[in-house]
């Protein structure tokens, strides 16, 4: 994977050569953005310099998966989307992290439909889930610092017997409300 599975195991220097490579990982997070819809200009908001999401380590949004490790899948996605949503998440190298940011991309919102699917989910593994129809700014910075407090703790998701990732599925807490929870959601390993 990294400069860590070519150092010895028995070394002292180990654990403390971890924390470094947790630090960098951590500082210099490379999004992917699958916008779809209104989440996307929330997106492209918390990029902007009001928010400005670069002092958190997530500077230069990618548009190649091969450059990114943290996928932010934004709004509906339809069945006919589908396909490509899997496509980009394998392509993304490991370690990867995903946030499903906003109701549509979490849960199907309002869109109750055939075409449309009802979380991203079901489909790939989830890590953070940032609540909202669209969710603030403010609610997605908070999900990237969820990755950050993830990353730093090495806590990069295992795989199941069948080679999948188990996804950890933390849902942000959004501003001035109580715990939320993305409604109906259940993490499937």
């Amino acid at each position: 994977m990294g400069i860590e599975a070519a150092m010895p195991t028995d070394w002292v220097l180990t654990t403390q050569l971890q924390r470094v490579i947790n630090w960098a990982r951590r500082s210099s997070l490379w999004p992917m953005p699958f916008a779809t819809a209104c989440c996307g200009i929330e997106l492209m908001a918390t990029a902007c310099s009001r928010y400005d999401l670069a002092r958190f380590g997530a500077e230069v949004m990618r548009f190649s998966p091969r450059q990114s490790d943290l996928l932010i899948v934004a709004g509906r996605i339809g069945i006919k989307m589908l396909p490509v949503l899997q496509r980009i998440y394998e392509q993304i190298t490991e370690p990867k992290w995903v946030i499903s940011m906003g109701a549509c991309a979490s849960t199907g919102g309002v869109f109750d439909t055939y075409a449309t699917v009802q979380g991203c989910d079901q489909f790939i593994p989830v890590d953070v889930y940032v609540p909202g129809c669209p969710p603030r700014p403010e609610q997605l910075i908070e999900g990237v610092m969820a990755i950050q407090r993830i990353v730093d703790q090495d806590r990069i998701p295992p795989r199941g017997p069948d080679g999948r990732r188990i996804p950890l599925g933390i849902a942000v807490q959004p501003a001035g409300a109580g715990v939320a929870r993305p409604v109906g959601l259940t993490v499937r390993a």
